[in-house]
Formats: C-alpha cells, structure tokens, sequence
C-alpha cells in the first residue's frame, strides 16, 4: 500500500488556494471548459484530502491515456499509480457506477416505454456504462413495454454455460413479464454480432415464444453504438424457424 508525503505548511497553504479555485471555477460554471486533468483533480480532492492532485491526475491521463479510460480502470491498476492508493482508486471506480445508477433511477421513475429504438438505446447505454467485462441482462416489460425489472442473467462472458435459455424464462416468468427485451454489451468490440450472438437469440426467442413470452428485440451495446436484431429483420426469422 502506498504512503502519502507529507508537504510543508506553504504547499499546503498553495495547494489549498489551487483546490478553491477549481472548486469555484466549477461551481460557477460547470466542468464544460475544464481539462481532462482538472476534471480528475477535482475528484482527488474528495479521496486525497491535503496533497497537491495536479501531477496525480497528469500520472493518471499518461498511464490510461483518456479520463474516460482512467474511470474504467481495474481500481487495482488505478491504486498502482503514484499518489493514488487504495482510497483514491476505490472513488474513482465509483464514478462510472453511480453515473450508471443515476441514469437509470432517472429512467425508472419516469416509466416511460421501451417502445421505440431511441428509447431502448437511452435505457441501455448507461445501464452498459462502465462496464469492462461482459454482461446479459433480460429487461422483463409490461404490456405496455414499460421495465419491470432489468435482470442480470450472467456477467465475465457470454457463452452457452452463462446464457442458459432455463435461467432466462426464470426471470421472464419471475418478475410476470409479458415481453422481454435481450441486451448484451462487447466492451471491446463491434456492435456487430457474432455467429454465437445469433445462435442464443434464435433458441431464446424460440424458448420464451413456447411460454406465449415476446422478444421485443436483441440488443448488442458498445460504448454509445447500439445494434438491434429487430430494427435489422431478424427476429421474425428466428420466430418462424420455431
């Protein structure tokens, strides 16, 4: 675990004045005109209480290249930094969680329908956000094709083993959907999908159809592209194949 030096009564003086003005600066106006780096300081100010941030956010953007990148980091390699530690790397983790959090309550407490592409590609994006490993999710909808319940049906990898079409129904059926809607992310990836993506849409459209359960759509989501087996005229092949 790494230590924090300590700094003389004038820098910490210095650094005090450095930490309200940014403080005000974004206060006043947002963080529309601040660097990637300043960005970063700003939340080091809330984990690293007395040392000066600024050449801890520049380490950071030089080892991970982007701030988007530094919010995604393993909070292992993020605490390896110089300056940084297991505290700082832990409330930078939680940025990208919370983000995904906000948006989502956002979105469940106004019950709007999952009706339209759009819609779907507002709910899914951030409920993919941050996310660096593989996830399945089953959003079990009402008639109305309002969320009832986002379900994670598997997270690390989507293979057979994981997406299991039993598990799916389980959750379809649990939370009394009367139509689902499949989502996945490739974190590193294209939307694009692979032979295996078509191969688990097609036996899960075909399993939850025999329990009168509609596929509304697949949807694949990578960073802020977004791909539909429904908008591209899939699910009704898959539906007939049954």
């Amino acid at each position: 675990m790494q230590t924090q030096k300590r700094s003389n009564p004038n820098q910490q003086q210095l650094h005090k004045g450095h930490r309200e003005r940014l403080r005000e600066r974004f206060l006043l106006e947002g963080l529309d005109n601040f660097e990637d780096h300043q960005v970063l300081e700003l939340l080091l100010f809330q984990a690293i209480p007395r040392l000066d941030t600024n050449p801890v956010a520049h380490r950071l953007i030089q080892r991970f290249g982007s701030l988007s990148a530094v919010l995604e980091a393993d909070p292992r390699d993020l605490a390896a930094v110089e300056g940084v530690g297991t505290n700082a790397a832990a409330f930078i983790a939680l940025i990208p969680q919370v983000t995904r959090y906000y948006f989502l309550d956002r979105i469940k407490h106004t019950r709007n329908p999952l009706n339209t592409f759009d819609a779907a590609h507002k709910y899914l994006v951030p409920l993919m956000a941050g996310r660096s490993e593989e996830v399945f999710y089953v959003l079990c909808l009402d008639s109305q094709l309002r969320i009832l319940y986002p379900a994670l049906i598997s997270e690390g990898t989507v293979k057979d083993a994981f997406v299991h079409p039993r598990h799916v129904l389980e959750a379809a059926v649990r939370h009394k959907a009367a139509s689902v809607i499949l989502a996945h992310n490739h974190p590193a990836g294209t939307v694009r999908p692979s032979n295996h993506d078509h191969g688990i849409t097609r036996r899960l459209v075909q399993a939850l159809g025999g329990i009168d359960i509609k596929v509304v759509d697949h949807v694949i989501v990578a960073g802020d592209q977004f791909y539909s087996f429904a908008r591209e005229g899939k699910l009704p092949v898959y539906e007939a194949a049954g």
